[in-house]
């Protein structure tokens, strides 16, 4: 089993990247949240999964990632794909606290996540994630200020894993100046 990579970026594209190490390349599947470009060395932390007909391998720039991964997949009906694709919208605080708040809405409306899958994850998870204190508390605040000035969901999301610390004013100053510069 593979459980680190440290290599360099040959060819990246949204959701995966080809790593060489010592001119081997692994194809690793990364959550959206994480862009590399090429030649950018990189350390991946990977979750190997083994199907009777494949072995995709999953990579995560921090050991909390790889832990928030595998603690989504125990939650029935979330294999590997679907626990990426829900940590590739948003950072893992945010999620977290809106678990620990049993805040199934909040998954559905910011992460897009279907509603049973919302409530099956806030569920079985809610007494086991312990959401980060200095976590974005104002994350649903600045979405919804930003879709209600136009920004698409997707666009919001995106500037929202773009935020800085500090208060909920500076943060949507901050998505509104990404959000400026994406559309140049």
């Amino acid at each position: 089993m593979i459980g680190k990579l440290t290599g360099v970026v040959e060819l990246g594209s949204p959701g995966e990247v080809l790593i060489d190490v010592n001119g081997v390349g692994y194809s690793v599947r990364v959550p959206l949240s994480v862009i590399l470009s090429p030649t950018e060395r990189i350390t991946l932390f990977i979750y190997t999964a083994v199907r009777d007909d494949a072995i995709d391998l999953y990579g995560f720039t921090s050991t909390a990632d790889i832990a928030f991964f595998k603690q989504l997949m125990t939650v029935s009906s979330i294999g590997p794909k679907t626990a990426l694709s829900i940590m590739g919208v948003s950072d893992i605080t945010t999620l977290k606290r809106h678990i620990a708040a049993g805040d199934a809405v909040a998954l559905t409306k910011l992460f897009g996540i279907g509603k049973k899958s919302a409530e099956r994850i806030v569920v079985e998870l809610k007494d086991k994630v312990i959401p980060d204190a200095t976590a974005n508390m104002g994350g649903s605040e600045i979405m919804d200020a930003l879709m209600s000035l136009g920004y698409s969901a997707e666009e919001s999301r995106r500037a929202l894993k773009q935020l800085p610390g500090g208060d909920t004013k500076e943060q949507l100053q901050a998505a509104l100046k990404y959000l400026g510069g994406a559309k140049v």
